[in-house]
């Protein structure tokens, strides 16, 4: 939604420890936090209309945006399963 926040932060704020000390230690973690705010911060240039491309391409970044916070999530929820089996 316009205006809103979607930093993987504030997407996941129950994981925000997590994802920090993923972020630090994983370099695959790495990659997808980078990718999903590169795509995430172009996504808000065009909601600013600061950038005006065509709306398939826009929804092709959505969608690329939904895409990495998915594999994000999954990461989340896996380290924090084997954090409570260990």
């Amino acid at each position: 939604m316009l205006g809103e926040s979607h930093d993987l932060f504030h997407e996941f704020p129950e994981y925000k420890d997590r994802i920090a000390e993923l972020k630090a230690a994983d370099p695959k973690f790495a990659g997808l936090y980078d990718e999903y705010h590169t795509v995430n911060d172009e996504v808000e240039r065009i909601e600013l209309q600061i950038e005006t491309p065509s709306d398939a391409y826009t929804e092709t970044l959505k969608k690329r945006r939904l895409h990495l916070k998915d594999e994000v999530y999954t990461i989340l929820r896996h380290v924090a399963r084997q954090g409570l089996m260990a």
